[in-house]
């Protein structure tokens, strides 16, 4: 998908995704039961910053369509 010079750019945006979903990964694997409020609270920051970010590459794909909205899931 080409987008103009100035307009947004999918690869930074992408690479922010997979940033936070390695470090939600990482911080996944480093516990060991039980985990504590602490550990709870940093996995729900990961993932609400995880979340943001595919939501906002989701966004970006969807300016490609002719609606300017991301396809529903055929799953």
């Amino acid at each position: 998908m080409a987008t103009p010079p100035d307009g947004p750019v999918l690869g930074p945006t992408l690479a922010e995704w997979f940033k936070a979903r390695d470090e939600t990964r990482r911080h996944l694997e480093a516990s060991q039961a039980p985990v504590d409020e602490e550990w709870v609270q940093r996995l729900a920051d990961l993932l609400a910053t995880e979340r943001s970010w595919q939501d906002q590459y989701t966004e970006l794909l969807a300016l490609g369509r002719t609606d300017g909205k991301f396809p529903r899931s055929q799953r």
